[in-house]
């Protein structure tokens, strides 16, 4: 039986990204990419190409660096503002990890809340919001794969803008030339777990008084090409073939066009079906990580429409335990087919109820 893989990360990845992945493990140039030196004239190629295609497939201007870390976007939270933070941070808490950034910022200097959605369970994005002029920074988070949100425009900031894309990276056109900085985990759309990327635009560096640990110094890994420290090595091998998919079957435009394309097909069958309900404000629905629950009259029936679908090939829908019910995921990588498979299973579930 085929399986559909909805789960919220690590992502599902393309045959061919597999493939050639597999290839390289039992061989790259003689070695398995497992086992070759990341100090080899190979091994600089790889990094090379991966970080060219980042640069193409974003359009990313000049005076942006592009870098390979490890530690996950977690690490990140902390690493912003040690780079960043000198008097006062800004933040907009759309969800736990946007909270979580603005929690370790706090560590480092004065940290403000311009807006949350917290009071309604993180279930839209707050609006009306000022970023004070006087912050070093303004922090958000994109798309939140808890709660099922996502900001799908690129602010004019007095500030520098600094954005977490973990989950909706090279799902859309972005102007990067609006951001300081995006960073992110790549295990939703880019890639595999185990590589974290980073977008920044250099001239942001080097002006905070405090003394950085080489480690968390984006200067250095810069000066470095990402490899001031061994690399996570096969995340960035499978990220760089990633990435040559996408640009293979259309780029960042047909990404967009199939973010859409599965969005409307479930969100359509979730607002049809009298079984089930979103769990976020219309306006702000995400396009990758689609929540829903059982409506009134059928929360009884939650786990077994779980064993349904389950049964049926649909797998890692089951919601955050902050929301609950249901979560179906859909990055870059997933097949719209898969999409329509889930919508057939809520609709014969729908029947049997009958």
């Amino acid at each position: 039986m085929k399986q559909h893989n909805f789960g919220a990360g690590p992502c599902i990845l393309p045959q061919q990204v597999l493939e050639a992945t597999s290839k390289a493990v039992m061989n790259f140039n003689g070695l398995s990419v497992l086992e070759i030196s990341h100090r080899t004239k190979d091994w600089e190629s790889v990094m090379d190409e991966c970080r060219s295609l980042w640069k193409e497939l974003l359009n990313i201007p000049d005076g942006y660096q592009v870098l390979f870390l490890a530690g996950g976007a977690s690490t990140q939270f902390m690493t912003v503002p040690y780079n960043l933070l000198e008097k006062k941070a800004a933040y907009l808490d759309t969800g736990v990890w946007a909270s979580k950034a603005a929690k370790e910022a706090v560590l480092f200097g004065e940290t403000v809340i311009v807006a949350s959605s917290k009071d309604k369970n993180y279930s839209y994005i707050p609006k009306g919001w000022t970023i004070p002029s006087d912050a070093d920074y303004f922090h958000i988070t994109t798309n939140n794969t808890i709660y099922g949100t996502e900001i799908r425009e690129d602010f004019d900031s007095p500030v520098n803008l600094v954005a977490d894309m973990s989950s909706d990276i090279m799902t859309r056109k972005v102007d990067v030339a609006k951001y300081a900085m995006i960073y992110g985990g790549a295990q939703k759309n880019v890639g595999p777990a185990g590589v974290t990327f980073v977008i920044v635009r250099e001239d942001i560096l080097g002006k905070v008084s405090r003394l950085l640990p080489s480690m968390v110094d984006y200067r250095l890994h810069i000066k470095n090409d990402s490899m001031y420290n061994t690399p996570p090595v096969i995340s960035i091998f499978v990220m760089k073939e990633m990435l040559k998919w996408i640009k293979e079957v259309g780029g960042i435009e047909k990404m967009e066009e199939l973010a859409k394309q599965r969005a409307e097909i479930l969100y359509n069958e979730i607002d049809r079906n009298p079984i089930f309900t979103g769990t976020t404000d219309h306006a702000d629905r995400s396009y990758m990580n689609i929540c829903f629950v059982m409506n009134e009259g059928h929360k009884d029936k939650e786990a077994a429409f779980m064993e349904f679908a389950k049964s049926r090939g649909m797998v890692g829908l089951k919601g955050h335990r902050s929301v609950g019910g249901f979560r179906a995921s859909c990055y870059n990588a997933l097949p719209v087919e898969s999409v329509q498979e889930l919508v057939k299973c809520m609709q014969e579930f729908e029947k049997n109820e009958k």
